[in-house]
């Protein structure tokens, strides 16, 4: 855990969001060693925080124990060089209880994922989530998509809730976003945290940039963080070549690849890691493998989005 609040050093951030997969070894279990080898390479890679245990983690896989020991993983390898976020979820008492492991562990933040299965009103989803922000010292990131979707005026209630700094958008609604945004605005002085958590954000975050949606998190710093970091930066130099060039040529075709199972949004991903040389184990159930196929077909996307890097701006006119 890190002295500077959470809230200051996510609001200018010197590159992606970093959201690790969770390495397992041969027989299944949990491989700590690994894990702390890929969480450091992606901060000395250039990330500006490490959100831990969250979806592409593989939360839902974890048991509690496995869960606090990633998280104390992450921290160690992280050394304070940048913010360790935690995920936490499932119903309220559950919530609670990885929210205390997330702080015990030396967690800088939690996000704050949607409740299991249950479709709740919104004053039962604001309890929710101020309850989870009451357990801990902890600043907390609440996270839209699913079943956990909320009105501008719920979301005035979270900012306005004590240890609540931010929301993270997995819906993808840019209406309600921007609703969101400016009810926010106009309702709650000071400033309260938006990201961008649909899968591969990149694919959408020119549009959450239009409407004041700023952070975003990229799973394909995972194992591209070169073409992550590149798209990044085109972003915020306004290098419309740049960004053009990399969406076109390989951020679309990894997400039509993406769209040929259900899981790929995190088990791609964890093969893109194994592909780029460290083992980080397979996906647990329910998830399942790619295809030997599609393997190849994303081996082929990494090989062209790696080839774009090398090209000047001019070779794309």
């Amino acid at each position: 855990m890190t002295s500077v609040p959470l809230a200051a050093r996510l609001s200018i951030p010197g590159g992606p969001l970093f959201f690790p997969v969770t390495a397992f070894g041969p027989g299944g279990s949990v491989d700590l060693d690994t894990y702390r080898t890929h969480v450091r390479r992606g901060v000395e890679a250039g990330a500006a925080a490490v959100f831990a245990c969250c979806g592409t983690g593989e939360f839902h896989a974890l048991a509690p124990e496995e869960y606090e020991a990633c998280v104390r993983a992450a921290v160690e390898a992280a050394a304070g060089r940048v913010p360790v976020v935690a995920g936490a979820g499932y119903g309220t008492a559950l919530a609670v209880r990885y929210a205390r492991l997330a702080e015990t562990a030396g967690a800088d933040g939690l996000l704050a994922m949607p409740p299991y299965l249950v479709v709740a009103g919104q004053e039962g989803l604001l309890r929710h989530y101020q309850e989870i922000a009451a357990a801990t010292a902890l600043p907390v990131v609440v996270y839209q998509r699913d079943n956990a979707v909320f009105t501008p005026e719920t979301v005035v209630e979270l900012a306005r809730t004590d240890g609540v700094i931010g929301l993270k958008d997995g819906l993808g609604d840019l209406d309600l976003m921007q609703r969101i945004v400016s009810a926010v605005r106009t309702e709650v002085p000071g400033d309260f945290l938006y990201f961008n958590g649909l899968p591969t954000a990149e694919q959408t975050q020119l549009a959450y940039r239009a409407i004041g949606v700023p952070l975003y998190s990229s799973a394909v710093f995972c194992f591209a963080p070169e073409i992550a970091l590149a798209f990044y930066r085109a972003l915020e130099a306004d290098d419309d070549t740049t960004v053009r060039r990399l969406l076109d040529g390989f951020y679309r075709p990894f997400v039509d690849l993406r769209a040929q199972g259900r899981g790929y949004a995190v088990a791609l991903v964890k093969a893109g890691v194994r592909m780029r040389g460290l083992d980080v184990g397979e996906v647990r159930p329910p998830l399942h493998e790619p295809s030997e196929d599609h393997v190849k077909q994303l081996a082929q996307v990494i090989e062209r989005g790696y080839a774009l890097l090398e090209k000047e701006p001019e070779d794309t006119k």
